[in-house]
């Protein structure tokens, strides 16, 4: 098949995740980036051998000798700089979250549609085999109905420099304020833990009910410019349109553990545990007779094609791709409803 010329857009720590991926996707060939700081932009060139560059979205269209762009801007500049593109019919791949409020993010969904183009969410976690293999078991009736479930994604990065110090680097400052562009955790990575449970489940939420909660982290509230009045934990009450119930919660101060993502899902006749602890993924099923043990057993799970490559693939084969843009913007909602019903102080919410 044809080669698929990639353009990236945002040249800054996550691209090079980007370069990575689409290096073990076949076909794919990154032929350009765009980045509004040029020193940032010839570095990347650089490093990965990157023939062209641009310093604004213009310039690129105007050369126009791409095929798809993988934009890994800011969040809260997603819905900008996806437009032009979709305008100009190119295939887009967009990082989590798809916009920062439904309005855009449905926007995007509707205008991506329209143009008839490949669009796809990097929601990460698809890339994992033990959700995969849970969302078809459960989709093939292997725990019968779902009736509850509980859901966590962990971080402790405002605990311990894991991964750098907070209180110093801007790479993780503005993560914590909302005049920097922040929805804080939920925005960050609630929009993960989201998806992990309601594709698990094959189930959308109908209604939520929201908890944030911001925690003192520096004198008056500020490190330099830096506002810190994002959300650092979110604790949400869910029901989906199965009927299932649960709750999903998420924050940065769970000492001990770095990047951890974990969902227990019980039905009528078994339960599947999902763990996705820093990459290392296992699923664990109570099924058939062993329910009445009750026995767990750690269960088989076949490997999955990354977002990359399936987006690549997508493009040559001119076929649809999920996660699209339009379960990014249902994402999105979930989100919006979430805050909603943190200033209603947890009034429960319908979808």
């Amino acid at each position: 098949m044809k080669d698929v010329r990639i353009l990236i857009l945002g040249t800054g720590g996550m691209a090079k995740s980007h370069v990575e991926g689409y290096a073990a996707a076949p076909g794919a060939r990154i032929v350009a980036g765009i980045d509004t700081n040029t020193e940032r932009l010839a570095a990347f060139q650089a490093a990965h051998n990157i023939p062209h560059g641009f310093t604004s979205i213009a310039d690129a269209l105007a050369w126009g000798e791409f095929d798809a762009v993988s934009n890994v801007t800011p969040d809260g500049v997603h819905h900008l700089t996806t437009l032009p593109f979709l305008a100009a019919g190119k295939h887009v791949l967009c990082e989590k979250p798809l916009a920062v409020n439904h309005a855009d993010a449905a926007d995007m969904a509707e205008k991506a549609a329209m143009a008839g183009v490949i669009n796809m969410v990097n929601l990460t976690y698809r890339n994992g085999e033990a959700l995969m293999e849970a969302h078809r078991l459960i989709a093939e009736g292997a725990i019968g109905e779902i009736r509850h479930f509980e859901a966590s994604y962990l971080q402790s990065w405002l605990t311990q420099p894991a991964w750098g110090d907070w209180q110093t680097e801007t790479q993780w400052l503005w993560r914590l304020s909302t005049s920097h562009g922040s929805n804080g955790v939920l925005g960050d990575v609630g929009v993960h833990i989201v998806d992990f449970a309601t594709f698990a489940a094959n189930s959308a939420v109908a209604e939520v009910s929201c908890r944030l909660t911001t925690f003192d982290k520096a004198p008056e509230g500020k490190i330099g410019e830096y506002v810190l009045d994002a959300n650092d934990s979110a604790v949400m009450h869910v029901r989906l349109a199965n009927g299932a119930v649960g709750v999903i919660h998420t924050t940065r101060f769970a000492t001990g553990h770095l990047n951890d993502l974990t969902l227990r899902i019980h039905g009528t006749h078994g339960a599947l545990e999902i763990t996705d602890h820093m990459g290392k993924r296992t699923l664990r099923g109570c099924l058939g007779e062993d329910r009445f043990g009750p026995t767990w057993r750690d269960l088989p799970c076949p490997e999955v094609k990354t977002n990359y490559v399936r987006f690549v693939e997508a493009v040559q084969a001119g076929t649809p791709v999920l996660p699209d843009f339009a379960r990014g913007a249902a994402l999105q909602k979930v989100l919006d409803c979430a805050v909603q019903s943190n200033d209603q102080h947890g009034l429960s919410l319908s979808l």
